[in-house]
Parts: C-alpha cells; structure tokens; sequence
C-alpha cells in the first residue's frame, strides 16, 4: 500500500493525495492550484493534469468545500471518474453553489484567454478547464454522510468524518484501510480550525493513527491573541469609517470567512465597539453560503447561537446589503466612503474583489483590511508584501490605500494550535508528514513536533511534490 502526495506539499494550494492498496486506488481531497510558487500560468497547467488516470479512481473522501481542496472534482468526473465523493452534508450543500460557480469562472477565464491569443494572431482555442454544465453534473456524484458516522466506500475501507474546526462542514479523515492482511489506521487532519474561532465548533481531538498527514499552513507562527486581534480589526475599522472620506475593502472567501467577518462586526455592533453603518456583501455566493450557514445551526458554537438568537430579535444596527447582480456591484464602484466591502475571492485572484481593488487601492483615504492567508504568487500575496502598484486586468494600479494584516481571524490552527491537537494523540503516530505548508512552516512546524512532543525524528516527515510513501 502506499502514498502519493500530489499537491498541498511544500505549498498551500492544490491539496490531492492518491491511496494505492494494490486492490483499489482512491484519493484524498481533489483540489484546485491556485497561484501559488509557479505563477498563475504554472497552477493552469497543474490544474489540468492529473497524475493518475481518473478512471482508475473508486472513490473520494472530501476533507471540505474550499476550491483548493475540492475545485478540481468537476474535471476529475469529465475525464471518467465514476465513484462517490464522500463529504459531509453542509459540504455536499456548499459544493451545490461553488462548483457550479467554479465553472463559471473557468469559462471566463478561458474566453478572456482566447481573446488574447486572438489579438496576439497565434495559439489555438483553450477550452475551459470544465464548464458550468460539467460542475453540475459531478454534483450528482457527491454522497453525503454525518459527523461520526462510520462510512464504508468499499469492504476493504472504513471512514469516520470528525470536525475540523475551520469552516462549517469541515472534516478531520479517519480512514481504515485494509491491505494484505492487515489494516492501517490513517488521520488526515484537513484545514484545522483555531479554537474559539467563530460560529464553528473546536476541532475534534484524535487518539491514534499508523499514518498522520497534518497541515502547516501557519506552521512556524502564532496568531495575535483573540482580544488583541479583535481590538486591530475594530481599529482598522474606525481609522477610516471615523475620517468619513474613504471605504474599507475586506477581500475575504466566500466561504467560510466572510461569514466570520459579519459575525464579528455584529459582535462589534452589539458590545458598542464599532458599527459600520453600511457592509456590502458583494459575492453572490457569499449570499448562497451564509443561507447554507443559517440552514446548519447545529453546527454552531455556543456564542454563535447567542450572537444569532440577538440578531434575529431585530438588535441589530448594521445594514448589510448583498448584492445579487452584476448592476448591483457596479454600483458599489461609485460609493466614495462610508462603505464595507466584502467581496471574494480571498487572496483577490479572480471574481468582483478585483475591481474593488482597482477603485480604491489607488486612493490614500481608503483601506485594504487581509483577514486571511495569502499564498504565494497571489495579487493578494503582492499587496501584503508592500508592492508600490499591481497589475489589475491589464492596467498598472498604484497601491496608495492603506494595507492591515489581520492574521488572528484566520480560520487556520496557529502553531501553538497545531501542537496542541497533535497533543491529544494517545501515543505517537507511526509515521507523521506535514502537508499544506509553504516549506519554512512546514519545516518549522515538523521541528516543534519533534522538541515539543518528543516524537521521533525519524518518524516525522515534511512531504515534497510528487513524493510517494510506503504504508
């Protein structure tokens, strides 16, 4: 049995692991490289080459919704994958709306490609690497399960999915896997959540496992305090709402973190601390994940349910406005302040929060507020890094608005989070590989494992590329 690590090592994108028993092949996660090390150009070639026939594949078991973990499901199922992905029900629901909008953005994408390749009078047509019609489809393939519920894709595999802490329906993957006459136990840690992060649940602590593949997003760093952080962020609010003369542009995943941001802010709202009198939500599947989210409130966290129970008595003062249609966020464009606009995609590689960017990364007055991580090789990545002007569809942006990095609203573990679930295991695993890490965090991260948590040295890895491992 073995291994083969083909994306989310030594990067944070892409995240893909093939299981190979000798009688069955089947994968961790299917997801989607975005930016990253190599460029834009190099994740569009990664995304459109697997490193296995997808035919051959029985099965997938899901980790979470976010497109760097399940964006690459559509083409995996219009190349010839047949089997089930297994994910949980809030999982299957968010899927529902991103894939299908996932699609559109590749058939956006490849048209302003040919246009491109059109005017430059060379190169064939590229066609979408899959279409809106193609994310739908793979819907029809997805196979919801519960929390805790064991699960069996094939006699010879057994899977329980456990809370992840990190967006709603995220999962920790306990998989039992038997081969040549034995069974192996493996843990896949998915994105871990911070504790205490909102509206979701703490991660599920785990007992014991013969192989652990744990992520390092934030491997060699800790976020700022939960009051320290929530203190930065209402500041960086108030510095512009209070002068009355620019917006605040927040980009933010639709998914997940722009419902923490609204949870904050009503947070803000409902202790006095600041309220912003108007928040645009511009991201039409933000809308669609926030009525997911209130459809689950089972998955909520004791203060969320609180928070929910206040805003639903009509307490509330904050006006929140979703957009529904390209109109509607042109219109945001000529708001000159006052404004909150939370827009995706997240590390501000493609959807509305591009033009967002572009009206107001050039105005002193405005502010840039990053409230999540930036991967390498991102437009985000670039303003973060302090770029004195960005490209942004074609045109050269100055970078004037002022930049904030809110790092302690991640959704992802910090370090000291990470030891701690890792903590809980019962006894060292076998054999532990840090994934999901850019390489000084995942290196890093496998040395505090080491020091902290006295496993052995020998036994704790950092997966590379490519890299195949005997079970």
């Amino acid at each position: 049995m073995r291994l083969t690590f083909l994306g989310a090592a030594g990067e944070v994108t892409g995240s893909c692991y093939l299981v190979e028993t000798g009688e069955i092949k089947f994968l961790i996660d299917c997801g989607m490289f975005q930016g990253g090390g190599r460029g834009r150009a190099g994740a569009a070639q990664r995304n459109r080459r697997f490193g296995f026939d997808p035919t051959e594949i029985a099965f997938v078991l899901l980790s979470h919704a976010h497109i760097d973990h399940s964006g690459l499901i559509p083409r995996l199922v219009a190349l010839g994958f047949r089997g089930a992905v297994y994910a949980t029900r809030a999982t299957v629901d968010l899927l529902g709306v991103m894939l299908p909008d996932s699609g559109h953005l590749q058939e956006k994408e490849a048209e302003w490609e040919n246009r491109g390749r059109f005017r430059r009078g060379r190169g064939r047509e590229l066609a979408p690497l899959y279409t809106v019609q193609q994310a739908r489809d793979s819907l029809k393939q997805l196979l919801p399960v519960d929390y805790d519920a064991e699960v069996r894709p094939h006699a010879s595999v057994r899977c329980r999915f456990r809370d992840a802490g990190h967006i709603l329906g995220s999962a920790i993957l306990e998989i039992g896997v038997r081969a040549n006459g034995r069974e192996r136990h493996i843990v896949f840690s998915g994105d871990l959540g911070q504790p205490g992060h909102p509206i979701v649940r703490d991660p599920t602590p785990i007992a014991r496992a013969d192989l652990l593949l744990v992520e390092s997003t934030y491997g060699n760093r800790n976020h700022r305090d939960r009051a320290a952080t929530l203190e930065e962020f209402a500041v960086a609010l108030e510095e512009t709402l209070e002068r009355g003369k620019g917006n605040i542009v927040i980009p933010a995943f639709a998914v997940g973190r722009t419902q923490d941001i609204l949870y904050v802010m009503s947070e803000f709202c409902r202790s006095g601390r600041v309220c912003p009198p108007r928040i645009y939500v511009d991201s039409p599947m933000a809308l669609a994940a926030t009525r997911i989210t209130l459809d689950h409130p089972e998955l909520y966290d004791r203060e969320t349910a609180r928070l929910s129970a206040w805003m639903q008595d009509g307490q509330g003062k904050t006006e929140i406005r979703f957009t529904e249609d390209v109109e509607d966020s042109k219109r945001i464009n000529a708001i000159r302040s006052g404004a909150v606009i939370l827009s995706a995609s997240g590390m501000c590689e493609g959807g509305r929060i591009k033009y967002h960017l572009k009206y107001n990364l050039p105005r002193r007055e405005c502010a840039v507020v990053f409230v999540g991580f930036q991967a390498a090789g991102t437009l985000g990545r670039r303003i973060v890094e302090g770029a004195k002007t960005v490209r942004i569809f074609g045109e050269t942006i100055p970078v004037r608005a002022r930049v904030h990095t809110i790092g302690g609203l991640s959704a992802h573990a910090d370090q000291m989070a990470l030891l701690g679930w890792l903590g809980k295991f019962h006894a060292p695993p076998g054999a532990t590989w840090v994934v999901h890490g850019e390489p000084l965090a995942a290196q890093a991260l496998s040395e505090r494992i080491v020091e902290d948590l006295g496993w052995s040295a020998e036994s704790v890895g950092v997966a590379r590329a490519a890299q195949t491992i005997e079970l």
